[in-house]
């Protein structure tokens, strides 16, 4: 199975309420979890689910533009506009 690339996307701020990412809408738990070296690629994918889940309208819409563009190009949507002002 080939690797499963990281739901960030370059907008790494916590929401003090709900304690999720604005960005990827994960806990940083979450994000600890998604470093770890054991972690298995089923979690992986069941975590992609649950995060698509906490979002919606813009911001999932967001998301899934620059996911998609991270998986297709190796960097997340903010970083290459970032790099190519």
């Amino acid at each position: 199975m080939s690797k499963i690339i990281s739901p960030c996307i370059s907008v790494c701020k916590t929401d003090p309420e709900t304690g999720y990412c604005y960005g990827c809408g994960r806990t940083n738990e979450e994000k600890s979890i998604w470093k770890e070296e054991n972690t298995s690629s089923d979690w992986k994918h069941e975590n992609l689910e649950i995060i698509k889940c906490r979002l919606s309208g813009w911001q999932l819409e967001s998301f899934n533009k620059s996911y998609e563009f991270k998986l297709k190009n190796g960097i997340s949507l903010i970083k290459y506009k970032l790099m190519n002002k």
